[in-house]
């Protein structure tokens, strides 16, 4: 599986890993349900919700590497 990006779609981060939805969920994103899921960047979608990209980009890149340093 490949890390997860800012520039990555947030439809694209959903399919890539069955937990990201509830890592958007936990930085108050519903994500899975919005339209603009299929366009926006990860970190667009961050931006909008005032959440910081890095930290949502880094806690996604937990599912594909759990020993990865915080």
């Amino acid at each position: 599986m490949r890390h997860f990006s800012k520039q990555m779609s947030i439809l694209e981060a959903l399919e890539s890993h069955s937990e990201a939805r509830d890592v958007f969920a936990r930085w108050g994103m519903g994500c899975c349900l919005c339209i603009g899921a299929q366009l926006e960047s990860i970190e667009s979608g961050a931006i909008m919700h005032a959440v910081d990209p890095d930290e949502i980009v880094a806690e996604l890149n937990l599912l594909t590497d759990p020993a990865a340093p915080d």
